[in-house]
Formats: structure tokens, C-alpha cells, sequence
């Protein structure tokens, strides 16, 4: 249940020239009071030098504040108000009282629900999921953040170290494009290598394509059992069925002792960061020694939308290691982007 706490309002007044003297802010908060029906309990002023002017008014209902830069040319104003008139009236008294050329305004609602920054959002738009509920926070023992978060939108989704991994809404638009664009380029399904995909979405699209049988391969158990608790139909109990093999810890080293040409598929779902691609990059004669002939290698390689640069490194390591790459694209809703998965084949 969200709790409405009050409303918040900041001005940043640009091109003032005039240095107003301190009676007048004084003045104007008590105009301001009484238009948005608030109580003035006490203000406290002071005054800088050679410049600058700082004025805090306690009200019963919170605060008003001004505080000056003439050297910038800029007065910054602060209204917060549990009342019931919103603090946006004080608007209108400062565009008449004080002289500018500009008004930088920014509301906010005080209450309790969250705004979790998205750090796929490009540097000019920034943008925030709205979290109704944190279900999970804590570190692993691996090292990674890990968090449950119920957002307003797209329902529980998991998110490691501060980005979205899947959420419940839109997540089998992300596992079922995975695990088709390897399937399009060869259709054998006896035996498949998962690594990473600790939410268990790939392991369950592998288990209805009627995998014969799964090796999953991921670095942190605590990611699996998280995800198993609180978005269980993502994974649908994958590490319960008989033909899944779950092998924790460094999938890289593991797959030291497969055999030669063991998998018709291999999926590959790391972060689709530069250490990610560093990382696979590095093991990429491993992958294709455990894969079959004709077996096919797919990553998810992000967003070309976003991160054009980084999709085209990942697709550089596959033409590099098996001279051809096929891009398959899907729009997730919950990364409010189109995401990319490479498959190539092992000739």
C-alpha cells in the first residue's frame, strides 16, 4: 500500500541580476504561506559576504528555503508541504516578485514508493522503474548484488548488481528468442550447454523444446534459489527435472573436463558487458571444442538500440572464432529496448 507523505517543489530561478535585500525573501515566504494555507513557525536568515543569501522558514506543515548565487545569477527555492494546498502555488508568486529568464522546475511526490534508476537508459533520457516492493536485497557469497523487486509495471523482476536481468511479464519473449535462434539454425536437440541463466527462463524453454538432455553450468547458486522463491514459474523447478545437470561455480573451468563435440547447442547467457565479452572471448576455442559439427553457439548480445559498440564486439569474437554470425531481435518490454541474441554455426 503506498503512503502519500506530502509534495515536494524546487524553482531554480536563472538570469537574475538583482541582488535582493533580505526583508524581501522574508516577505515572500509569508505571501507564499498564506496563498498555499500553510503556518509559519520561524525563519532563520543569513547573509554571506561579500555575496550570496540563505533563508530557511520552519513551517508546521515542513519547509521553505531560499538560498542565492548572484555570482551565477541564479536563486534556488525549495517548498515541501504535508498540506493540503500544493506547494506548486508558490510558482506564480516568484514569476511575478522576482525578476529572471528562466525557471527550472521540478515536483515531486513524497511517498513511499521507489524510483529504481535504470542503467540501461541512454545518457540524454534517463529513466526509473517505479518498485512497489523490494521482496530481496542482499550480496552472495560470489560477490553479486542481488535484488527481488516487485515493480508497478512488470510485475517481480531480478535485477544484479543495479540492472534488470528478466521480469515476470515479458521474460519468455527473452528465453523463447534464445533458444529459437539457435534451433533455427539447426534443429538437433540431443544434448545443450547453458551457461549463466541463473533466473532458470532458458533452462525451462530447453526443457519444452524437448531437450534430451541440459547441462547448466552457473556461477552463483544463491541467483537460482532467489529466483526459484519469488519468480518460480520463470524457471518452472528446471533444477528439479531429470534431464537437467546443474554444475555450480566457473563454468569456463568446467567445461575443462567435457568431452570433444558434446553439444548440438550451446547458450551462452552472461552479462553483455565488456568483461562479459573479454571473458568468452578468451574461451571461445573451449566453447567450440565441446560443440558438435553443425552445433550452434548462441549469446545474447544486448541492445543495439543503446549500446550499438558493444553488440558489434560480441559479434566480432563469433565471426573471429567460426566466420559467421546470424542476429536474431526481439523487443522486452521492461528493458524498453530491442535485445539481440548471435548464433553461429560450428563449421
Amino acid at each position: 500500500m503506498t503512503t502519500k507523505v506530502g509534495e515536494h517543489i524546487t524553482l531554480d530561478i536563472l538570469g537574475t541580476k538583482k541582488e535582493y535585500d533580505p526583508t524581501f525573501y522574508e516577505k515572500l515566504v509569508y505571501k507564499i504561506a498564506k496563498i498555499a494555507k500553510v503556518t509559519v513557525l520561524e525563519i532563520t536568515k543569513y547573509k554571506f559576504e561579500p555575496q550570496g543569501f540563505t533563508l530557511v522558514a520552519l513551517l508546521a506543515e515542513s519547509h521553505i528555503s531560499f538560498h542565492t548565487f548572484p555570482e551565477k545569477g541564479i536563486i534556488s527555492f525549495d517548498f515541501f508541504t504535508c498540506a493540503k494546498v500544493s506547494p506548486s502555488v508558490a510558482l506564480d508568486v516568484i514569476k511575478e516578485e522576482i525578476d529572471h529568464t528562466n525557471i527550472i522546475i521540478k515536483k515531486f511526490n513524497r511517498d513511499t514508493i521507489d524510483h529504481y534508476h535504470d542503467n540501461y537508459s541512454s545518457p540524454g533520457l534517463k529513466k526509473s522503474y517505479i518498485v512497489k516492493k523490494v521482496l530481496e536485497k542482499f550480496k552472495s557469497e560470489v560477490g553479486q548484488q542481488i535484488e527481488i523487486l516487485e515493480l508497478e509495471q512488470f510485475g517481480k523482476a531480478l535485477f544484479i548488481d543495479n540492472e534488470i536481468q528478466v521480469a515476470e511479464s515479458d521474460e519468455h519473449l527473452y528465453s523463447s528468442t534464445f533458444v529459437n535462434s539457435g534451433l533455427y539454425l539447426n534443429s538437433n536437440k540431443e544434448k545443450a550447454a547453458i551457461i549463466g541463466g541463473g533466473d532458470g527462463g532458458v533452462a525451462r524453454e530447453c526443457i519444452s523444446k524437448n531437450f534430451g538432455f541440459i547441462d547448466w553450468f552457473e556461477l552463483d547458486p544463491e541467483v537460482v534459489n532467489v529466483c526459484d522463491k519469488h519468480l518460480a514459474k520463470i524457471g518452472n523447478k528446471a533444477t528439479e527435472k531429470n534431464s537437467v545437470n546443474c554444475v555450480w561455480g566457473d563454468a569456463f573451468e568446467s567445461i575443462k573436463t567435457i568431452n570433444d563435440n558434446t553439444y548440438d547447442q550451446i547458450f551462452v547467457d552472461l552479462n553483455d558487458d565488456q568483461y562479459c565479452i573479454d571473458l568468452a572471448a578468451k574461451n571461445m576455442n573451449a566453447l567450440e571444442r565441446i560443440l558438435k559439427p553443425k552445433g550452434v553457439i548462441t549469446t545474447q548480445v544486448g541492445s543495439q538500440d543503446k549500446k550499438p559498440d558493444q553488440v558489434n564486439n560480441w559479434l566480432n569474437v563469433f565471426n573471429k572464432n567460426f566466420g559467421n554470425t546470424k542476429l536474431s531481435r526481439v523487443y522486452i518490454p521492461s528493458f524498453d529496448c530491442s535485445w539481440n541474441f548471435s548464433s553461429s554455426i560450428n563449421h
